[in-house]
């Protein structure tokens, strides 16, 4: 834990709508700030303001979307990530289509085994990506992106 905390929480925005990503950020925080050190906000505390279009063609162009967006809207700094699925025998899709393309992990894992790439042991046909992207007063902070082999 950080020794002195100030007298105001932090506040920052988490720009997803996923509860569990929510909660883990929060467990985070907790834990490196302290309890009540932070007010995490998140999009559904500004039910006025429309989700920002991710129309990028890599992760990291989704994330920093989310990212400027929702720091632009809300004035506090923005933390946001994308993630998903590249997958070798579909040509590396859906990539940073992954939620257009298979909008539940059902699907997400049927894409594996209709294209018959499931269950080998050897080097690993997918991979699932996460990158992060965080802005403040219109200028990106962080950027950072993470890639996982896994058989699916």
């Amino acid at each position: 834990m950080i020794a002195s905390q100030p007298t105001h929480p932090l506040r920052l925005l988490l720009a997803s709508g996923n509860r569990h990503k929510i909660a883990e950020l929060r467990q985070l925080l907790e834990g490196l700030l302290g309890p009540g050190a932070f007010e995490l906000r998140t999009p559904a505390d500004y039910p006025a303001v429309a989700e920002p279009v991710e129309n990028g063609d890599t992760f990291e162009a989704n994330a920093l979307i989310k990212a400027r967006y929702w720091a632009g809207a809300t004035g506090l700094p923005a933390l946001a990530d994308d993630s998903g699925l590249v997958v070798d025998a579909l040509g590396g899709r859906p990539g940073a289509h992954s939620a257009r393309y298979a909008a539940t992990a059902e699907l997400h894992r049927r894409i594996g085994l209709e294209s018959g790439i499931a269950g080998d042991e050897g080097p690993a046909p997918a991979r699932y990506i996460q990158t992060f992207s965080a802005f403040q007063a219109r200028q990106p902070v962080y950027k950072s992106s993470a890639a996982r082999w896994r058989n699916y």
